[in-house]
């Protein structure tokens, strides 16, 4: 059970780390915060592998490019995304 909050804490820092990159993070909320990180994890995981640090069974540099590219292909697909970005 414990493990289950790491990786639903640890998804909403990853996910907020991708909204501050893309400058996204002040429209998305907590919840999509960890949808981000959750999704984009597996993502950036499933693409680059799981190298480098881990923390809650997530390696951190590919979950976090992962969830920067997921965070940016939902940003443009719902007409987010500003050219003055």
């Amino acid at each position: 059970m414990l493990h289950w909050i790491w990786v639903l804490i640890i998804g909403g820092i990853i996910g907020a780390i991708a909204g501050a990159i893309t400058k996204r993070g002040g429209s998305m909320g907590w919840i999509s915060n960890i949808i981000a990180g959750l999704v984009g994890s597996s993502f950036g995981e499933w693409i680059l592998g799981s190298w480098g640090p881990q923390i809650a069974g997530m390696a951190i540099i590919p979950s976090i490019i992962g969830a920067v590219i997921l965070v940016i292909i939902v940003s443009f697909c719902f007409g987010i995304w500003q050219k003055n970005n």
